[in-house]
């Protein structure tokens, strides 16, 4: 199934000069959305993963229905002061400021196996964040799974070392 077909482009949006990539039109498409999740469910269980994790708000979107469709438990990753229990946090810089990303301290067992999901690779500094809380509790990252890559902004370079899938490329804007 061509996936690209159920991606719409939004231009200049959020800001001028963006061309945003809408995984809502896939979404909102049964069977496109089916296959796009059987083929991550498929790469997880290669992996033979324990665990999903996603970062708020699109990694829920992916990494739910994955985690769901295998029967294993899925941890979210939240911007600070969203989750209620102890967490862990891990912040990062962005291109104008910085990020924090908590996680709940007992959300990963040492030596799980673990799949980190989100809807689209980008700069690559959320899931690097992701990656470091995960390993910070003793997770293992067996995989990392996204809708899309958007290649011209090099997201791979931060996720060297790094098993990475992903089912659409985008090599310019």
């Amino acid at each position: 199934m061509d996936l690209k077909q159920y991606i719409s482009e939004v231009k200049d949006w959020p800001k001028q000069g963006v061309n945003f990539k809408d995984i809502t039109t896939l979404m909102d498409n049964g069977e496109a959305y089916g296959y796009a999740t059987d083929r991550i469910v498929q790469y997880a269980k290669e992996k033979q993963v324990d665990i999903v994790v996603g970062p708020e708000a699109r990694g829920f979107i992916i990494g739910c229905p994955v985690a769901y469709a295998m029967g294993i438990g899925f941890a979210p990753v939240r911007k600070e002061g969203k989750l209620p229990r102890e967490v862990i946090k891990y912040e990062y810089d962005l291109e104008y400021g910085s990020n924090v990303l908590t996680m709940h301290k007992d959300a990963i067992k040492p030596g799980q196996r673990v799949l980190i999901t989100d809807d689209l690779l980008a700069t690559g500094g959320t899931i690097e964040a992701t990656v470091k809380l995960v390993e910070s509790l003793g997770g293992i990252v067996a995989g990392i799974a996204f809708i899309i890559d958007l290649k011209y902004l090099n997201g791979m370079e931060k996720l060297k070392g790094y098993d990475v899938f992903t089912l659409i490329s985008y090599d310019e804007e």
